[in-house]
């Protein structure tokens, strides 16, 4: 179980460090959603955040996510911070599969999800200087989050699975 640090704002805010000393945002973990579509082209894309500059890892390309609290399914934390972040509309969502990464016993879980062509999506809540639908395969040129550029063949593998 991480050491939590913090004062809380709800009930999974807060840095909580895992076994191997890392920090993480997040009392119970935390998931994001890594939402893909075709285009009318035919071509795979996936919508992505740039996260905002004030944030942990700030001016990196990610996906909307954070903190999960602690009667929230990894499904419910994703869709909830994906449309705070990024004002999609949750209903135009299907999940289909998740993705654990878990660090040193600290659970970060990617919510697989579709939808049936690219929708609106427009940064909001702050947390966000730009969202933008981008093809899979140019993903890797953009300024990832050293995380998700570890973790992007293994979900590349997951949306096609």
């Amino acid at each position: 179980m991480p050491v939590v640090t913090g004062d809380s704002h709800g009930d999974g805010s807060g840095w909580a460090y895992c076994a191997g000393g890392h920090r993480h945002w997040g009392h119970y973990g935390a998931a994001g959603l890594l939402l893909h579509t075709v285009d009318d082209e035919g071509g795979h894309r996936v919508l992505l955040q740039l996260r905002a500059g004030w944030s942990h890892q700030g001016g990196t390309w990610g996906l909307p996510g954070g903190a999960r609290d602690s009667t929230e399914t990894p499904e419910q934390a994703a869709l909830r911070e994906a449309v705070e972040e990024t004002a999609i509309c949750a209903a135009e969502v299907t999940v289909t599969g998740s993705v654990v990464d878990a660090d040193c016993g600290w659970p970060y879980v990617t919510v697989l999800a579709t939808c049936p062509s690219p929708i609106a999506a427009r940064p909001a809540g702050g947390e966000s200087d730009d969202v933008r639908w981008v093809a899979e395969g140019d993903v890797l040129e953009l300024p990832l989050h050293p995380r998700l550029v570890e973790m992007w063949p293994r979900l590349v593998s997951a949306l096609h699975g």
